[in-house]
Parts: structure tokens; sequence; C-alpha cells
């Protein structure tokens, strides 16, 4: 997997450079991302991945490149199980961030907070907001929606945990004024092209925050044109009863998204020979049930299930948004 690049947060939400861990300053944002990224001409599909709690920064390019494989391999032998997908070639982009603490509450909460304070105090979400409106100006865009095909090259955003916070908060600062955080036109009152899949497993978020401090993703001017989708699992301990400690709530990655209602669609994760069917995922914000599969650890790990993401059927879930997508 050759086309592939790693870019670094820092705890003030500051990209920093890969040679002395410098932050970059926000002016300079567009020079560093110019010389660290490169969308190959060949690349169809690009895929921005945000990991979750309790990573270094080792295992979180493991875990990274772990999914991207998954997904890679998947295509590679059952690529007839997506027919509008012509062509999978991948760019990929993995972003880490300072999320190690404890397995307990208290490290659940740590954490918490953390994330929280890198995007509202510190320039986590302009800092990806940029990181998405480069992308959105370097790739080749794919057709008017009325033409949507197979040429141009598809943006998806995959988050996990806290990382799928992160991604919200980048997307939705698109939609906003101040500031400008990406390169899109603000003259039109859409977006037509840019987020094309958010896809967030187990979501380290409160289940009504979509009509709280996330409700602007859902304007019909956010930069996003496919659903949100959200994972959720009663095996996952972290989002279940860490985060109802913690904020008095059991978490989306537990229980899933729970309002606005009349915005959301419920799904279950599919085995890997079924497909998905586009009436399953159009709404703008679709729980799937994973709970049949991400179970492992559920009594012997502290944060349970929260982290059994890595299957094949994780991969056929992006794969079939990014067919969906066409």
């Amino acid at each position: 997997m050759t086309a592939l690049t790693t870019l670094d947060l820092g705890e003030d939400g500051n990209l920093l450079r890969p040679d002395d861990g410098s932050p970059v300053r926000a002016a300079a944002v567009p020079n560093f991302l110019t010389n660290r990224l490169a969308i190959p001409r060949t690349a169809t599909d690009i895929v921005v991945f945000a990991h979750g709690w309790r990573n270094t920064r080792t295992t979180a390019e493991q875990r990274a490149r772990q999914f991207f494989t998954l997904v890679e391999d998947r295509y590679r032998s059952e690529r007839d199980s997506y027919p509008r997908l012509k062509a999978w070639h991948g760019y990929y982009v993995i972003v880490r961030w300072p999320s190690m603490s404890n397995p307990r509450p208290s490290g659940y909460r740590r954490i918490r907070d953390r994330a929280h304070a890198m995007t509202t105090e510190g320039r986590a979400a302009q800092a990806l907001g940029q990181l998405l409106g480069y992308l959105n100006t370097e790739r080749q865009l794919p057709g008017p929606s009325a033409l949507r095909n197979a040429s141009g090259q598809y943006l998806h955003c995959v988050g996990h945990s806290f990382g799928g916070r992160f991604l919200v908060e980048a997307v939705q600062a698109a939609a906003d004024k101040d500031p400008p955080a990406l390169a899109w036109n603000r003259a039109n009152s859409r977006y037509p092209y840019t987020v094309d899949t958010l896809l967030i497993f187990q979501m380290a978020a409160r289940p009504d925050i979509f009509t709280g401090p996330f409700a602007r993703i859902l304007n019909d001017d956010a930069p996003i044109n496919g659903p949100i989708v959200l994972t959720h699992s009663r095996a996952d301990r972290a989002t279940g009863l860490w985060h109802r400690l913690a904020e008095g709530t059991p978490g989306i990655g537990h229980v899933g998204a729970r309002s606005p209602a009349n915005h959301i669609a419920n799904a279950t994760l599919h085995s890997i020979d079924e497909r998905y069917r586009h009436a399953e995922l159009d709404q703008r914000i679709v729980n799937v049930d994973a709970g049949w599969l991400f179970r492992q650890g559920r009594w012997r790990n502290p944060a349970g299930a929260h982290s059994d993401i890595w299957y094949p059927e994780s991969a056929h879930l992006l794969l079939s948004l990014a067919e969906l997508a066409r």
C-alpha cells in the first residue's frame, strides 16, 4: 500500500511537522499540505481515517493500515459485489492525535475533555477542515449530481470513537461563515462536491449531539453529500458504561443516535455476502447495529468491544457506501 500519508495533530489541535514535531502555523498549512500530500491521478477514492481512544502513534498507524488492507483485500477478492464501483484505487490519509490514557472511566473522561478542547479551544477542526478543503481542491471532482458516474475521485471520511467527533467538527466547520476553513465556493447555497461518505465506528458522543453541537451538519448547505453512518453495539462498554458515568447517558457507540428522529434511519450491519440497498442508507443519519459482530472483549476488556471493528464486514460497509455515492 504505497499511496498513503500520515499526518499528526498536537494537543492544541495544530498539525505537526514530521521532522521535529513543531506546530504548523495556520498560514503555513496550505504549503505544508502541498508538500506532504500527493494524490495520484490513478486514485479513484480518497479515504481520511481518524483513530479513536487509547492509541499510540504506532498503534494508530497499524490499525489504520489494518482497516485499509481490509478494504483493499475485500475489493480485490469481491469486486463483482460492487457493480457500480468500476474500480477502487485508494489514496489513504491517516490522522493521528494524542489519545492514550488508562482504560478506566477517569482515562475516558480525560481523553473526552482533550478531544473537546482540541476542537473548541484548539485548532483541530480548522486543521482538519483545511485538510479536507485541500483534498477537495486537488482531487478530480466527479461530475454533476445529475450525471454521477465512476469518473472523478471520491472523498470518504472514516472515524473511530473520538476520531469521529474530530471529523464531524471538521466538516461542520466548513459550513460556518467564520473562519473559512475550506476552499469551497461559499457563493453557492449548497456545496455540490464535498465529503461523499462520513462513516464513524462506535462514536464517543451523546446520542442527542446532532440536535446540539453538531446540528449544523444536517443543514442543506453543509458540505456533505452522503449520509452520516454510525455503528453501535451493546458490547461497547466504553461508550456504554464509561460514557454514562462521564456524561449521564450512554454514547452513540452503545445505543446509536437518537435525535433528530425525523432524520434517522436504522439498519443492521450486513454480512459480507449481503448487499446494502440504497433505501437502507437513504437518510441524513443512519444507525447501523453491529452488535452481532462487534462483541470481542465484551467481558474481559475494560472498554468492552469498543475497538472490535476490524472485520471484512466493516470494509464491506465502506465499499457499499462508496458504490452508492456513484
